[in-house]
């Protein structure tokens, strides 16, 4: 009798983590929508364009999410949120993911009850300036004002980096991106210092790109990527491979153009979803990598059509190149 109240206990106890897991997967299906986080604005990252549409590299993950669970990248309602929103939209449950150019930190991973599903971009602070200022390194810095936004880890890396190297200046605290830049063009504030792929952005939406400069200085490591609830490991695990799906295609040298080509390379076989069984793994249909490479492109196609060296932001691939051309990007072993 024992035995059998210890198998029923444990039966229970099973069954009750599964529906914890499955509950956001759940929810997204019964709405046929995902509920992703998104900026108020940083074009190339996340924000609307002319006619609302909302574009970018962070946008393309919600896509790549709701190909994967919906079968169309179009099923998305973007919530766009500050800095200071983000994490509580996310823990009250009014958003399923937030893909929003958030950094990794020990704080928030392991205090906030939120898991981080991987690094869609490996960046780090710097800081802008106007050519007319004369400044050409952040070491000549000292006493100046600088445009922070509220709710970052901008805050206290500059705190760090200032205080280490004894240079002293003046914050002015803003709530959102496009509040910062409006301070800087307005002469409230010498510098603006934000992630150096933030101030490229910024750069960009200015009347004259070339009148401001980016420095050389880079004081931090600022590895973004999309970030869920913890406690429920179904819908982590298909956010991560989402994610290791678009990066491992282009690893693969899979584009959304020639997905379609039978290869006899297994690799290629199962991400085009005609040789595999990931799809019993993450709970979706047999197609979820093929519709997210035929509808949203692998990695460096996203990358290269919302900041690439041919957009208007011009980043270059750097760190975030794949490791076999020298960078550190990265897929584990999709089978």
């Amino acid at each position: 009798m024992k035995q059998l109240l210890k198998l029923s206990l444990a039966s229970v106890l099973v069954a009750g983590s599964f529906a914890v897991q499955a509950g956001t997967l759940a929810d997204v299906l019964d709405r046929g929508e995902l509920h992703c986080g998104v900026t108020t604005g940083v074009t190339g990252f996340s924000a609307p364009d002319s006619t609302g549409t909302w574009t970018g590299i962070d946008v393309d993950g919600c896509r790549s999410v709701a190909a994967a669970v919906l079968g169309d990248a179009s099923k998305v309602k973007y919530v766009p949120l500050t800095a200071k929103e983000r994490f509580t939209a996310l823990q009250s449950g009014e958003i399923d993911v937030l893909y929003r150019n958030t950094t990794w930190t020990m704080q928030r991973d392991a205090s906030l009850g939120l898991n981080f599903a991987g690094v869609n971009y490996y960046d780090g602070q710097g800081f802008m300036v106007m050519k007319s200022l004369g400044v050409t390194d952040a070491m000549e810095m000292s006493g100046a004002s600088v445009c922070i936004q509220a709710g970052t880890t901008t805050e206290l890396n500059l705190a760090d980096w200032a205080g280490a190297n004894g240079i002293s200046y003046d914050s002015v605290v803003v709530e959102t991106s496009a509040q910062s830049l409006d301070g800087f063009l307005a002469g409230r504030c010498d510098v603006l210092t934000s992630d150096v792929s933030q101030l490229a952005s910024l750069r960009a939406a200015m009347d004259d790109p070339d009148a401001a400069v980016i420095l050389g200085n880079v004081i931090s490591k600022e590895p973004l990527g999309p970030v869920v609830r913890q406690g429920d490991d179904e819908w982590f695990n298909i956010v991560k491979w989402t994610l290791i799906a678009m990066i491992q295609a282009e690893e693969s040298g899979v584009t959304s153009s020639n997905i379609d080509t039978v290869t006899t390379n297994p690799t290629i076989e199962r991400i085009a979803g005609r040789a595999s069984q990931t799809h019993e793994y993450l709970h979706l249909n047999p197609s979820w990598s093929y519709d997210i490479i035929k509808q949203v492109g692998n990695y460096g196609e996203s990358f290269e059509r919302n900041i690439g060296v041919n957009t208007p932001i011009g980043l270059s691939r750097g760190p975030n190149q794949l490791w076999t051309k020298g960078g550190i990007l990265y897929a584990p072993a999709f089978r």
